[in-house]
């Protein structure tokens, strides 16, 4: 979906900066930013927990990091960092539906759409809305443990349950639409999207999946058994993972972000997302060129069709 033309409502126009703070580099590029935006007809915004880091603009906006207001009324989330602080980014945006554009500032950046030298450009982009939305598919993980709930929330990545302690096995049972699957000991088992296919699902031993196919991923890790090999389901599929009973207590961690402690008998079960995470995207570059691009993938030798 292509975003559209200023309109004429007069409504002020306000873009919400998300900032990892930890480096300096990024506090100057954080000013940089805000003062483009400015530039640009944009006011920026910023949370109040970075604000004492920054040196902005009198004209920028400080609000609360309430996940349910910090974006509310914002064009768009500019986040400048990596895939960690978009992540956080996404909490803020979940609720309101507000576009997120990662601007990488860490390492690999997966998920951002631009490095720092691409920035002057963005902005004017971003002012002009001349870009597009890739809406990303959720889930929505429900813990439950004899018949009270533990948490409902959600993730953009993974949800995963793992051990709680680092000498003990977990043991779990896996469920796909009501049925059993396996069941096995092990380090812990991800639930993931395609999105999170790259991220701690890649590391547990999972496939790659391009964000255009919609699916569920289930990948244990380190499993004791001789089938545990990761999974690809139906996203209209209903994924539940259980702890046994009488067994050792687990942990259910969402992004890497929302933890929520399962007792030996829990229940998690996950569906796919109401509510999509909507990511600006400048260009319509191949998913295939950015996992390449992103990894380091060795292509040389590669003539093409059109070169044969």
């Amino acid at each position: 979906m292509t975003g559209q033309a200023a309109g004429g409502d007069g409504r002020e126009r306000s873009v919400l900066l998300v900032v990892h703070t930890g480096r300096r580099e990024n506090l100057l590029t954080a000013e940089r930013v805000a003062r483009g935006l400015l530039d640009n007809g944009l006011r920026p915004r910023v949370l109040a927990c970075e604000a004492p880091d920054l040196t902005l603009p009198g004209d920028a906006d400080v609000v609360a990091p309430d996940a349910h207001a910090a974006a509310d009324g914002t064009d768009v989330i500019i986040v400048l960092g990596g895939d960690g602080t978009l992540l956080r980014a996404a909490e803020l945006a979940h609720p309101t539906g507000t576009p997120v554009l990662g601007v990488n500032l860490g390492r690999i950046g997966f998920l951002a759409e631009l490095d720092e030298h691409e920035l002057d450009g963005a902005i004017k982009a971003v002012a002009g809305r001349d870009y597009h939305i890739d809406e990303r598919m959720t889930i929505d993980v429900r813990a439950t443990h004899n018949g009270s709930e533990l948490a409902s929330t959600w993730a953009l990545n993974e949800a995963s349950v793992e051990k709680s302690t680092r000498e003990k096995i977990l043991e779990v049972v896996l469920e796909v639409d009501g049925r059993p699957v396996s069941g096995f000991g092990c380090d812990g088992v991800l639930c993931a999207t395609p999105t999170g296919s790259t991220a701690y699902a890649f590391s547990a031993g999972g496939p790659v999946v391009w964000p255009s196919v919609e699916a569920l991923l289930l990948v244990p890790s380190n499993a004791h058994a001789l089938f545990a090999r990761p999974l690809v389901v139906s996203p209209e599929s209903a994924v539940a993972l259980e702890v046994v009973a009488g067994g050792h207590p687990g942990v259910l961690c969402c992004d890497g972000r929302r933890t929520v402690e399962l007792p030996a008998g829990a229940r998690v079960e996950v569906v796919r997302g109401r509510t999509p995470v909507r990511l600006v995207r400048l260009t319509t570059q191949p998913f295939t060129d950015r996992l390449v691009r992103k990894f380091s993938l060795p292509v040389q030798g590669w003539r093409g069709a059109s070169n044969r």
